[in-house]
């Protein structure tokens, strides 16, 4: 190589991230997969879920939700691959929309210039991973789930709904005496 090398400009350079992070995921999953099969995976989703988790769990802003900072991340960590999401507030928790994934867009180019995938469709990996990082960090009466559709995914962080307590604090009778 000769001559002055210049400045990569912000987009190549969330190009090349994306593409080295993608790299280095893809040789761990190759290298867990090769020598340690099915359950090497199972146990490299249980670790990253764990590291994550307590990542998570370091970095939650004051006053923030464990729910409302995991679903943060992962809307932001779909945004790093241009995916079209929307969240939305629901009757009994946050529903982050994903219409078209940006993950599973880039994953199906890297096929299609010759790169050796080592999944099929990172949709199962991903769902895997991410349910597991919120079962170890959200709050322990909130269930994230996903529904995966056509070229993305819906995932739900909800809380059950509270039943009111025998004599609710609110009813009409209450604290009105002599009224």
């Amino acid at each position: 190589m000769t001559g002055e090398s210049s400045p990569l400009d912000p987009a190549e350079k969330v190009d090349l991230w994306r593409q080295r992070f993608f790299e280095a995921q893809a040789a761990a999953e190759e290298f867990v997969l090769g020598e340690h099969g099915e359950a090497g995976l199972a146990a490299w989703i249980q670790a990253n879920s764990r590291i994550t988790a307590e990542l998570l769990r370091a970095q939650r802003p004051a006053g923030v939700s464990a729910t409302d900072h995991f679903m943060t991340r992962l809307r932001n960590q779909l945004l790093l691959y241009d995916s079209a999401v929307t969240s939305e507030p629901g009757p009994s928790g946050t529903v982050l929309r994903n219409a078209d994934c940006g993950i599973l867009r880039y994953r199906k180019r890297a096929a299609r210039a010759g790169v050796v995938l080592t999944f099929s469709s990172p949709c199962a990996y991903c769902q895997e991973l991410n349910t597991a990082i919120a079962a170890r960090y959200v709050e322990p009466d909130v269930t994230v789930t996903c529904d995966q559709a056509g070229e993305g995914c819906t995932w739900r962080a909800e809380s059950p709904p509270h039943a009111p307590a025998g004599d609710a604090a609110g009813s009409p009778q209450r604290g009105r005496a002599g009224a």
